[in-house]
């Protein structure tokens, strides 16, 4: 173990008097024994059946201590759910706030971190206020919110980073003192070993080395991943050593890599102090490879580490469990005795008790008031049955005797009664049922509430301002109409920023910024390498810290590469956070009618089911969707703008407002009246379908067709009910493959709209195949619906 020489007394106490800096390694060390005594008081929760499941930060307290020495207000954490400790010492989270969360404590004031939406050791801090302000953030010990899938967490880092770059360098961003200091801010991306396999973490790497951005990969090394040893996991059995060649050894770019041991306090205080005082300074991105490190409760609550680790693992972590190496090197140093600890121990033991006490019953007593409640209804209802009362107090036995209720115990039971055959009406029962549905409404308030923004957060809630023509109005090429609308985005707000594959130099390969990056700099508008998890990712961290990113996905099929980023973090970090934490990232992508398997996808389905809790915009011309990027600017929810490929040729009239001119999302746009059927489709394919709308006409029959324009959200003011009230017949028409895009659209006409009550004869879908599209404009018309299938289905409906 390491003794306490001269320069680490300076290091480690930072010109503190030598009482002075005893006293910090005493707090350090009951930091520690609080959190390790978390750690295992949570995993015997688990296991008596209070708590669902347990992963702990034990094996890690140390090096977690002395991290957050060095994390000031402003700096930004993207983290592991093993970062327990990191958390308490930088004030994330209470040992209380611990347990709610481990409990599933619904209540906000009891788990600010998500209101027991996610498991323990996910935390998360707000951003935004309900003013859809951003709040003082420079300020602030902030994190992104925390997500369970491995090394998810980490491409955010490249723009919660990229933004502190930004915040130095552009002047136009200077006067935002509120959301950072001069860029002084360092991310600190903390990473399990094993997770460093995943491609999420390589990708980040190398972004980080090609941007020098402010970036600490903290990777915590403890030789396994769950049962799998490190060197199954990773070539050369280490990765500081697999990655020296990203290190910058005098280099431009690339990172530094430091390496410490878990367990030796001194040298970890020593090594990120040096390390993150450069990455502050130069905006230099460092891995610390922390080895050595243990894990004595073995990975989680599901399975013991005895079945696959040796009974010498088992006494090596034993013996450098990196507490007790500390608990030796303060004895080893004088810096306390052995009675001191004791007292530290047993203090932080009766503490964390007390927390574990007060959060459970802070997390029962609402349930157990819902519980005395039902059994106040039932002996009311005893009084007033004849029939039923021995079935009655059966079901109520149960709840009676359940220990530790949860609320779908006391809904179960209140249902159960309601059905007992022999229940005659009354007051009592009327009553119960009340109350039924009440608890029901108060369960869905606490668990389904915050998938979208609201109030002032909300883009729903933009106001609409429709485009103004005049004389002067010129007709453009598509890519021109946006070209303008983007040129006059950035002039206007200095928080937008555009970024993508090929998006800097040319333009994007549409031109829709064609000449901009050399009008508004190369730090408003740039490339990026094909990397489009981080393009994501670095959007997701810029929107976090107040910019307003415009990331594009080249094409749409490409999307499927960053969708885990879209699907498991930007769209749920309302969700899980209840509210408190926003993404406001614009994703511009394009798709729909080309040529090719690769460059014509419509994967609607996938996109719309995987991105609940972000807006999906399909706009048919780019008129509408400078409109969509204006409405979503003017709010935070996060947002998906897929062009149609095809379009960037056609010519529109430009707005005289195109930088104010809104689309109200959600709302359906009849774009041709009729009265004989209705046609509900959405970009490129409109198009064909005016094509046989035409057609049709000169045979006497009249079509309805409506743009949905959005499809999250859709037809909120039921449109398309209106119209089929009108007509009868109703054709849903999209690209996507069967059971695609047209089965969301249908299930919401037919079902929520209640429009099966209008019809005459079946509704029918028409979609692509199920195949991808073949190459080739012959492949095109064989493997998507054509101006000829929608005249032909609607003359058979027609016929019905």
């Amino acid at each position: 173990m390491t003794t306490l020489n001269h320069s680490e007394t300076e290091t480690l106490g930072d010109s503190l008097s030598f009482d002075e800096f005893k006293r910090e390694v005493l707090e350090d060390y009951r930091l520690a024994c609080l959190s390790r005594h978390t750690s295992l008081i949570g995993r015997k929760e688990v296991l008596t059946g209070k708590a669902k499941f347990g992963i702990f930060s034990d094996g890690k307290e140390i090096p977690q201590i002395a991290l957050s020495k060095f994390f000031q207000p402003g700096d930004w954490r993207t983290g592991y759910y093993r970062d327990q400790t990191f958390s308490l010492a930088i004030g994330l989270a209470t040992v209380e706030e611990y347990f709610s969360q481990l409990y599933g404590d619904p209540n906000e004031e009891n788990d600010p971190n998500s209101a027991g939406r996610q498991m323990i050791a996910h935390y998360s801090s707000p951003n935004i206020d309900e003013n859809a302000q951003f709040l003082n953030l420079s300020k602030m010990n902030n994190t992104a919110a925390d997500v369970s899938p491995t090394s998810s967490h980490i491409p955010r880092a490249i723009g919660l980073a990229a933004a502190s770059k930004l915040f130095r360098n552009d002047e136009d961003l200077k006067n935002l003192k509120h959301l950072s200091n001069n860029g002084n801010e360092v991310c600190f991306a903390t990473i399990g070993d094993a997770s460093t396999s995943e491609g999420h973490f390589w990708e980040t790497v190398n972004a980080a080395g090609v941007l020098q951005v402010p970036i600490a990969f903290v990777v915590w090394d403890d030789g396994y991943g769950i049962s799998v040893p490190r060197d199954l996991q990773t070539t050369k059995d280490s990765i500081s050593r697999v990655l020296s060649g990203f290190e910058k050894n005098g280099e431009a770019t690339g990172l530094d890599i430091y390496t410490a041991k878990g367990w030796d306090y001194a040298e970890l205080c020593e090594v990120f102090e040096k390390g993150v005082a450069r990455i502050r300074e130069n905006h230099t991105p460092a891995l610390f490879h922390i080895q050595d490190l243990t894990q004595p409760q073995g990975h989680s609550t599901s399975g013991s580490h005895e079945r696959y680790k040796s009974k010498e693992r088992l006494a090596w972590e034993e013996e450098w469990d990196c507490n007790a190496q500390m608990r030796s090197w303060i004895l080893g140093n004088s810096l306390a005795e052995e009675e001191d600890l004791v007292a530290i121990e047993e203090e932080t033991l009766k503490v964390v008790k007390q927390a574990r006490d007060k959060a459970y019953k802070k997390y029962q007593n609402p349930i157990k008031e819902q519980v005395k409640h039902t059994v106040q209804l039932c002996n009311k209802l005893l009084k007033e049955q004849k029939t039923a009362k021995k079935e009655i107090k059966k079901v109520a036995s149960n709840l009676i005797n359940n220990k530790q209720p949860l609320r779908y115990n006391v809904l179960d039971t209140l249902s159960e009664i309601q059905t007992i055959s022999t229940l005659q009406p009354g007051a009592a029962l009327e009553e119960l049922r009340e109350y039924y549905k009440y608890c029901k409404k108060q369960g869905e308030d606490l668990y389904n509430s915050h998938l979208y923004a609201s109030g002032a957060n909300s883009a729903l809630e933009v106001e609409e301002v429709k485009p103004v023509y005049s004389q002067d109005s010129p007709s453009l090429n598509g890519y021109e109409v946006l070209n303008r609308f983007f040129d006059k985005t950035l002039e206007n707000n200095s928080k937008v920023f555009a970024f993508g594959e090929d998006v800097g130099q040319i333009g994007d390969v549409n031109q829709g910024f064609m000449d901009l990056q050399k009008k508004h700099g190369s730090h408003r508008v740039f490339d990026t390498g094909i990397r489009e998890l981080t393009i994501i990712g670095q959007a997701t961290g810029m929107a976090l810290r107040g910019l307003r990113p415009i990331a594009e996905i080249q094409y749409l099929d490409y999307i499927l590469f960053a969708l885990e980023q879209l699907s498991d973090d930007a769209a749920t970090m309302q969700y899980r956070t209840k509210g408190q934490q926003f993404c406001p990232i614009i994703v511009r992508t394009r798709g729909h009618r080309l040529e090719g398997i690769w460059h014509s996808g419509s994967p609607m389905g996938i996109l719309m089911n995987s991105l609940r809790g972000m807006r999906m915009c399909v706009p048919r011309n780019m008129v509408k969707a400078a409109g969509m990027y204006n409405t979503l600017l003017k709010a935070n929810d996060p947002g998906l703008v897929i062009e149609c490929l095809n379009g960037y040729r056609l010519k529109e009239k430009l707005p005289d407002n195109i930088a104010e001119q809104t689309v109200p999302l959600g709302v359906p746009e009849v774009i041709h009246s009729g009265e004989d059927i209705t046609i509900v489709s959405y970009g490129s394919i409109l198009r064909l379908a005016m094509k046989a709308v035409k057609r049709l006409e000169k045979e006497g029959i009249s079509c309805e067709l409506i743009d949905v324009q959005t499809l999250l959200p859709f037809d909120r003011p039921h449109r398309i009910v209106e119209s089929l009230k009108k007509t009868s017949r109703i054709l849903f028409l999209d690209e996507d493959v069967p059971g695609g895009a047209t089965a969301f659209m249908y299930r919401h006409v037919m079902e929520e709209q209640g429009g099966y009550r209008y019809l005459d004869t079946k509704p029918q879908c028409l979609t692509s195949t199920a195949h991808r599209p073949a190459y080739g404009s012959d492949g095109d018309y064989f493997s998507k619906p054509n101006a000829v299938d929608i005249y032909e289905r609607i003359v058979e409906m027609m016929k019905e």
